[in-house]
């Protein structure tokens, strides 16, 4: 992670432009401890990861204007972004879709609808395993 104290709370970027789905995510990122910022256009995302210092973004796909894929591919494409969890939140299913997000380089891809207490795992364990990857050696010791 890349905040400094370690008891900061992990910061989210929400990017999803149904209100009420958006609603949930940030109650249920919020009540797991995190700390959760909301878009609900692909271009508000983007400004946002651009001036925020964000743990991991979650990307809805379909969305007015720029839609989840383009963010997506501006965030990778971006050296100081480019390491940031991107994890897709969409109703779009197909094998297709699933596959061209993790090929833009997400690094999960969660169906709507989706089942709260697995959302929040999955949210952390991406958290966790992030904060893991970017730790020295000797402080990742700690977690084990």
């Amino acid at each position: 992670m890349k905040h400094e104290p370690a008891t900061d709370k992990p910061k989210i970027l929400i990017v999803e432009d149904h209100p009420d789905v958006l609603q949930t995510i940030v109650f249920l990122l919020q009540r797991a401890g995190c700390k959760v910022v909301a878009a609900q256009t692909g271009f508000q995302g983007l400004e946002l990861a651009r001036d925020g210092d964000f743990d991991l973004i979650t990307l809805d796909i379909d969305m007015p204007g720029m839609n989840g894929f383009e963010v997506c591919q501006n965030l990778k494409q971006d050296p100081l972004l480019r390491d940031t969890p991107v994890v897709f939140v969409s109703g779009r299913m197909s094998e297709a879709d699933i596959a061209h997000g993790f090929a833009l380089g997400a690094v999960d891809y969660i169906a709507k609808p989706f089942d709260a207490l697995n959302f929040a795992s999955k949210i952390i364990s991406h958290l966790t395993r992030h904060t893991l990857a970017a730790c020295p050696d000797d402080e990742a010791s700690e977690f084990h």
